[in-house]
């Protein structure tokens, strides 16, 4: 930790241009409270744990839209741009998925359908989208007759 704090002090110059002496003592206090109290190595730990999972979730995402993209992103004049934005939306869902089945969540897919359906609010909700759904498309379908001369 001490390495850490000292490096990042005397890259930002946070206290100031060649204060090195000033640089290590600080580092040197952050660092013993490192060592004689548990909960903040602790939490360092837990997100060094969760940099390292976020960075290989990012790795995958980019390599899935390298393939997707091909070289240098030029795949926009060979997909088009909107059919390249829908693989994007694809890539994240699978990430996504990806992520979720590796992190073992259990029947997470179940338990999203339980909170859609089952939930008390679930019946007013359906039934109002169902509605909307019906008037946009009667309109969608008067509009469409109308405009056809």
């Amino acid at each position: 930790m001490f390495f850490i704090v000292f490096a990042i002090l005397d890259r930002s110059n946070l206290l100031g241009k060649d204060k090195k002496q000033l640089n290590a003592l600080v580092a040197l206090v952050v660092g013993l409270i490192f060592v004689a109290a548990i909960f903040p190595k602790m939490v360092v730990g837990n997100m060094v744990l969760f940099l390292s999972i976020a960075i290989v979730v990012m790795f995958v995402g980019l390599l899935l839209w390298g393939f997707v993209s091909g070289k240098s992103g030029e795949a926009s004049s060979l997909l088009g741009t909107k059919t390249l934005k829908w693989m994007g939306a694809l890539i994240i869902i699978a990430v996504i998925c990806a992520v979720l089945w590796a992190t073992n969540s259990g029947a997470w897919l179940e338990k999203i359908f339980d909170w859609l359906v089952y939930s008390d609010w679930s019946g007013r909700v359906w039934t109002n989208v169902l509605i909307i759904v019906l008037v946009v498309g009667a309109v969608a379908i008067v509009i469409g007759k109308k405009a056809k001369p």
